[in-house]
């Protein structure tokens, strides 16, 4: 799964915290049921244009990473959990709006690299797949696989 968070109308003071973000991503992997492997790197970014500059976090876990990117000048934040198994997506949204106070979220859910995961999703997932591709009408599954 892939929770891509975009979030507006914060707490700016929280935006520009780097203990925050770093104690948020030290410890909330453990939350959803995911393995830290690294130490966060949590640091201060002051680009060319100053609505660029923020405080940026990234940590590894064993079945992805979790980023923070704020822009506090911009009051924003964008916020991505990316982990090959599944977890509490709803959880996650309320814990991102309460750790930096958003007022608005537009959110993307993705499923990513979890079509495998285990032999009957597999096989259920192949026999979608091969009846879709043994379809009668070849304009129809020809339409269909240009939107795939």
């Amino acid at each position: 799964m892939h929770l891509i968070i975009d979030g507006y109308g914060g707490d700016v003071t929280k935006m520009w915290d780097q203990e925050l973000v770093r104690n948020f991503l030290i410890n909330y992997p453990a939350t959803l049921g995911m393995t830290r492997i690294t130490e966060p790197k949590v640091l201060e970014y002051n680009g060319p244009q100053e609505d660029d500059a923020g405080v940026s976090g990234f940590v590894i876990i064993a079945e992805s990473h979790i980023s923070i990117h704020t822009f506090p000048l911009r009051n924003y934040v964008n916020i991505d959990i990316f982990s090959c198994k599944s977890f509490d997506n709803y959880l996650a949204l309320d814990d991102a709006k309460q750790l930096f106070s958003l007022s608005e979220v537009k959110t993307w859910l993705l499923d990513r690299g979890l079509e495998w995961t285990n032999s009957r999703q597999g096989l259920s997932e192949t026999e979608q797949q091969r009846a879709f591709l043994e379809a009668d009408e070849p304009s129809l599954r020809n339409a269909r696989v240009r939107s795939v």
